[in-house]
């Protein structure tokens, strides 16, 4: 049965246009069908929910004072020390000048980029709160020699001021080779896997798998929408959304949409692979792999339902629907009793 599915990394793996052979994708050739301890060790860290990296590009800087700018917001103000990928500490203004006056003197060499082009791209690595700081930093410097430190020179500083630890990376984007660094989904799910493994190897419990890995298949909202909320402020794609599906229900119609139907199918089949491959571990003599077929039965249980925006919206609107019609229900009761209260001092 297990030599006939795919690979195991169709179930946590983002889809990409460039797929990459991965360390739990090798079969045993002794035993081709068989778990591989890479494999069983993904399995138990996903269903043991170890903790998931972040690894999100946070923006770009356009040009020489923009990139001043960022750089004294990481370091604040010159107050932090930054590290670059020679292993130079850069300490106070002072240091911070240098590196911009050099990355401005290569931007003006650089005759091929065009005007909206970036000097750099800034990346932030972070963990849950909790997550021993000093490995973050250790992993993120392991994790930027790795990356980057053969073709693009790049600066990072550690923040300890939010109960996430997290290290801002800044990477110059034109690298020795001449090409400047353009990452796509395959490189950012790739760098979170890169991660992810240099925290293992210090210690730390760390995962990195696509949030439909745990039945999750609403995007996260952007940072600019999720500030007007804080802000009491309806964003416009609330606003839409909410609006196209009170249509729809005033309606009495449902428009057919592809892509929930695909939504579900990929969920469908993700939530399959795990109870395969937790029938294949059943099937093994060894207590411990009875245990991890448990585990991973019961994590798919544990799976949320499958809700995309629309579903949420409306699900939203059945409910407030309904408390409004017990209030106004209740309302009426309340009155009805008023009223023969008052019958009965009449009487």
């Amino acid at each position: 049965m297990a030599a006939e599915l795919p690979p195991i990394s169709y179930v946590w793996e983002t889809p990409n246009r460039r797929p990459r052979r991965a360390e739990w994708d090798i079969p045993d050739l002794a035993a081709p069908g068989r778990l591989t301890p890479a494999m069983r060790a993904k399995l138990e860290r996903i269903v043991r929910r170890a903790p998931e990296v972040m690894v999100k590009i946070t923006g770009r800087t356009k040009d020489v004072a923009h990139l001043k700018s960022h750089l004294a917001y990481i370091t604040r103000n010159g107050e932090l020390d930054a590290e670059t990928e020679q292993g130079a500490t850069l300490s106070g203004r002072s240091g911070l000048k240098d590196l911009q006056q050099l990355w401005e003197d290569d931007a003006g060499l650089d005759n091929k980029r065009r005007r909206d082009g970036s000097l750099s791209v800034n990346i932030i690595l972070s963990m849950p709160a909790g997550t021993d700081a000093v490995a973050v930093k250790d992993s993120a410097r392991a994790f930027a020699i790795e990356t980057f430190g053969d073709n693009h020179d790049y600066v990072f500083v550690q923040h300890l001021d939010d109960k996430h630890p997290h290290v801002h990376l800044t990477v110059r984007s034109l690298g020795h080779d001449g090409k400047r660094l353009n990452p796509r989904k395959a490189d950012l799910q790739a760098w979170r896997e890169r991660f992810a493994g240099e925290l293992r190897l210090r210690g730390i419990a760390a995962e990195a798998t696509p949030r439909r890995t745990r039945g999750r298949v609403r995007k996260a909202d952007r940072g600019a929408v999720l500030a007007m909320r804080k802000r009491k402020i309806v964003p416009d794609v609330d606003r839409l959304a909410r609006k196209e599906v009170l249509s729809e229900v005033r309606g009495g119609r449902t428009a057919k949409r592809p892509w929930d139907e695909q939504i579900k199918s990929r969920q469908d089949a993700i939530r399959r692979r795990y109870l395969d491959y937790a029938a294949e571990l059943q099937h093994s003599g060894a207590a411990a792999d009875h245990a991890l077929a448990r585990q991973v039965r019961q994590f798919v249980n544990d799976m949320p339902a499958v809700e995309t925006r629309r579903h949420a919206l409306k699900n939203e609107l059945s409910e407030l629907t309904n408390s409004r019609r017990r209030k106004a229900e209740q309302g009426i009761d309340a009155e009805l009793r008023g009223h023969k209260r008052d019958d009965e001092r009449t009487r």
